[in-house]
């Protein structure tokens, strides 16, 4: 489980607005970076043109490497730090690129 990696993680159970589903998550934490099993993750939903408007929400277009089924989006927004028991299976991984508007975007999030 490394940085810019997608993962199937099942999210639930979840309280209120959180993500409750079995749902890819891109890993955001440094590899190098705690000793518990944890990983920080930003959640990934299917893409919907209103998000182009929200600064928060950084598109992934669906392709060899992240096997995305369909065009998605990070939600920078809802950023958690998960125990890897809820990791599923690796599905793929991000560009270098992604990954930096990512990191922006939670910046964003946290000032």
């Amino acid at each position: 489980m490394n940085r810019g990696e997608i993962w199937l993680i099942n999210f639930d159970p979840a309280i209120g607005n959180e993500i409750v589903k079995k749902i890819p998550a891109v890993i955001i934490s440094h590899n190098s970076i705690g000793k518990l099993k944890l990983k920080i993750v930003v959640p990934i939903t299917s893409w919907k043109e209103n998000y182009s408007k929200i600064p928060w929400f950084i598109p992934l277009h669906s392709n060899i490497y992240n096997n995305l089924k369909k065009d998605s989006a990070a939600d920078t927004f809802q950023i958690k730090s998960l125990s890897e028991d809820r990791f599923i299976k690796k599905i793929g991984t991000i560009s270098d690129e992604e990954l930096e508007n990512i990191i922006s975007a939670i910046n964003l999030c946290i000032g």
